[in-house]
């Protein structure tokens, strides 16, 4: 059963100044050498499903099962999921590079089949033969800088492509502008 979470908790960011601040440049160069993990979310508010790639989940919770991701304000699917009340999070491997470049590219119709997808029982358009997929409740949205940050329940799941705790698996990562497989051997001891 979903619960709702009050949205009074959200803190709002602060509206001071700050003497000197990095430039979007600056920033960027600072982020590039930090990897991220690649998922597609899908959405639909009513007038067809929309998708894009993001590398900004995170898991917030597990209990409740909480997870938020940001959408930029510049990204075409950012209307649709300003209005959505559930999302599908596909979480990728490196099998699911090609879903990610396609959610990736502007301006493509992302349901043309030319990667598979259905809708769930309950409506949401899911990606078939990801690693894994977790529909979710939208709970909150927090508008930053040019961004909006989306908390999400989640709500059902499935794995079809499963990593064993311990194990390198054959993760996806998106690092310095490119996409990289994590595997054994980028494993190191430790």
């Amino acid at each position: 059963m979903f619960h709702a979470y009050p949205t009074d908790t959200w803190l709002e960011a602060p509206q001071q100044g700050f003497p000197s601040s990095l430039t979007a440049d600056e920033f960027k160069a600072l982020f590039r050498g930090h990897p991220g993990g690649v998922a597609v979310v899908t959405a639909d508010a009513g007038e067809g499903p929309v998708a894009l790639t993001v590398s900004s989940v995170v898991s917030v919770s597990a209990d409740p099962p909480l997870l938020i991701f940001s959408v930029s304000a510049l990204s075409s699917a950012s209307k649709v999921l300003s209005r959505a009340e559930t999302v599908v999070v596909h979480l990728l491997d490196a099998h699911d590079v090609d879903l990610a470049k396609f959610g990736a590219t502007p301006g493509v119709d992302r349901f043309d089949q030319t990667h598979r997808w259905s809708a769930l029982a309950t409506g949401e358009a899911v990606y078939d033969d990801v690693r894994a997929w977790v529909r979710c409740a939208v709970i909150n949205r927090m508008e930053v800088g040019t961004s909006t940050i989306i908390a999400v329940h989640a709500l059902e799941s499935r794995v079809m492509r499963d990593v064993q705790a311990g194990e390198p698996g054959d993760a996806l990562v998106y690092h310095n502008r490119s996409w990289h497989r994590l595997g054994e051997h980028s494993r190191l001891e430790g």
